[in-house]
């Protein structure tokens, strides 16, 4: 059988069909049509099967790419689903929300004019097709061990490093003081770029795989916390996979007042109120119907902000970043999104001071300049002397990053070691923190990061793991005989 590739000279890239802006303004709902199996084959086919799969070499999960795009083209969808959920845990939802132009398809070497594979949209039609036709399965393993493991977190890290502890057989538990399972893929990524339905779906299968979640329970010392001494004593080893979820503050004069809100704060009420849930009083404000939205920040978090302000119907919606467009950290595709659904965006400036009284009315900005590159290569910027100017705000939202919070500090654990940043300390080949049988992954050790880098750092740490528990009973067995 002649394997029907290299077609890109002969084939356009396309991605899979986008709903009008107008249309999509109106909802939370994705933004892009399913391909079709006939669409999905012939964009597989554009594949050029190079002898050095950059797109593989770029991918923190190191997919096997050109193969599952083989046996999509030639209509082998079981298999190709078989090789893609092999590195993955979850394709459905990196084919979703991964920034593929910077990593996959960024990466990829068919020359220019030819314009590279289209990667994203083929593992989320191969991963959708493999729900509809029941080729996900729950994870069985080969037999049961006796020994348990607590995950902290049941966000991509600690699900990913759950769903491999399982298939090794060892009882798993997993924390999350949230109502949901999903951590930030719940609360903190908009409908539009990944339906809650499909994080909801595999909860379901871990649940079935026999994965038990505790929600709602946080861990600490407050008020109905488990104590992270007690959580130490019920599992023979723990995972910390709990994320970073402290907002960065932006200073400056009239940072304090009213109407100045953190992203992760806004994101995670328009999404309870997407679910159905019932706000409290102080998460009412935290919406942008019918007012003047200024988004602070250029990452995908801030492109998240300002895509989700368009849909509540505010008034009008400006991304105020310090650098260009082509400096910009966030997604272009995100980016160009925004775009059409008709968010400003005032590059080359940085906010001074808020105004108002006790609520705030506008932001003052200065223009910038581009300097030189600094230590890490990237340009710096510079304020331009007397360029002033004001915008109209009656919401602004900081979209500044996260910073971990101090876990221990929160869980009475000061030998729990900790960078200078905040995050914890870890073997760099072992993943276990400063205390004995306690590992971490995820952002809460390499800092806010991408949901696929912790996907990756989940399913390395569940290897790890394992590896102490086996090396660990064998010592003990030993010691019991010696």
């Amino acid at each position: 059988m002649t394997t029907p590739m290299l077609k890109f000279v002969s084939v356009a890239q396309k991605q899979p069909d986008k709903r009008t802006a107008q249309a999509r303004r109106a909802d939370f709902a994705e933004i892009y049509e399913n391909f079709s199996p006939a669409g999905a084959g012939e964009q597989a086919s554009r594949c050029s099967q190079c002898g050095v799969p950059f797109c593989s070499v770029h991918c923190p999960l190191g997919n096997n790419i050109p193969d599952w795009l083989m046996l999509t083209a030639e209509g082998r969808l079981e298999e190709a689903y078989e090789v893609s959920s092999a590195t993955n845990t979850f394709p459905e939802i990196c084919g979703r929300i991964c920034p593929q132009d910077r990593l996959c398809e960024g990466n990829c070497v068919i020359e220019p004019g030819f314009e590279s594979v289209t990667i994203g949209a083929v593992e989320r039609y191969i991963t959708d097709t493999a729900f509809e036709n029941n080729w996900v399965k729950p994870t069985r393993p080969v037999r049961e061990r006796t020994e348990s493991v607590g995950v902290v977190g049941a966000g991509p890290a600690g699900l990913a490093a759950a769903e491999r502890l399982r298939a090794s057989g060892y009882q798993v538990h997993v924390y999350d003081r949230y109502d949901r399972v999903g951590g930030l893929l719940v609360y903190g990524i908009p409908g539009f770029k990944l339906e809650k339905e499909i994080v909801a779906r595999r909860h379901a299968l871990l649940e079935e795989s026999g994965v038990t979640f505790h929600l709602g329970q946080g861990v600490g010392s407050g008020e109905g916390d488990l104590s992270f001494a007690e959580l130490r004593s019920r599992h023979q080893a723990v995972l910390i996979a709990t994320g970073v979820y402290k907002s960065r503050e932006i200073g400056g004069p009239g940072a304090g007042l009213a109407g100045i809100e953190r992203a992760l704060d806004y994101l995670t009420a328009s999404n309870r109120r997407s679910l159905g849930d019932t706000l409290p009083d102080d998460a009412q404000a935290l919406d942008a119907k019918g007012k003047n939205v200024v988004v602070l920040g250029g990452g995908d978090t801030a492109m998240d902000c300002v895509r989700t302000a368009i849909r509540q119907g505010a008034k009008s919606v400006k991304c105020l970043y310090r650098r260009d467009k082509a400096n910009m950290p966030g997604s272009a595709r995100e980016v160009k999104n925004a775009e059409e659904e008709g968010v400003e965006f005032v590059w080359l400036s940085a906010p001074e001071a808020f105004l108002g009284d006790d609520h705030v009315t506008g932001v003052r900005a200065t223009r910038m300049k581009l300097g030189l590159p600094d230590a890490t290569g990237r340009q710096s910027v510079e304020p331009l002397e007397g360029s002033s100017f004001t915008l109209d705000a009656d919401l602004v939202i900081t979209a500044l990053g996260f910073d971990p919070e101090p876990l221990p500090q929160l869980w009475g654990q000061p030998d729990l070691a900790v960078s200078r940043w905040g995050t914890l300390k870890v073997g760099h080949d072992s993943f276990m923190t400063t205390l004995p049988g306690v590992f971490a992954a995820g952002d809460i050790v390499r800092g806010a990061s991408l949901v696929v880098w912790a996907i990756r750092d989940g399913r390395d740490a569940a290897e790890r793991i394992h590896q102490w528990i086996e090396t660990h009973a064998t010592a003990q067995t030993v010691a019991e005989q010696g």
